[in-house]
């Protein structure tokens, strides 16, 4: 997959490299941004049980 984005990229290698980062930088960015957010509420997180057991309290 990376190979067949690397080949479609235009420019030299500078040029790739620099547009390999844009783009690594804008999934991130749409990740953090609407992914992570839309999927929070859906994950097991914030559901904690914690027991301190009777040791834990002496």
């Amino acid at each position: 997959m990376y190979g067949w984005i690397w080949r479609h990229l235009p420019g030299n290698v500078w040029v790739k490299a620099l547009l390999s980062l844009v783009l690594v930088l804008a999934i991130v960015y749409v990740l953090f941004q609407y992914v992570f957010p839309w999927a929070e509420p859906l994950l097991p997180f914030n559901d904690v049980t914690v027991d301190r057991g009777m040791d834990a309290v002496r």
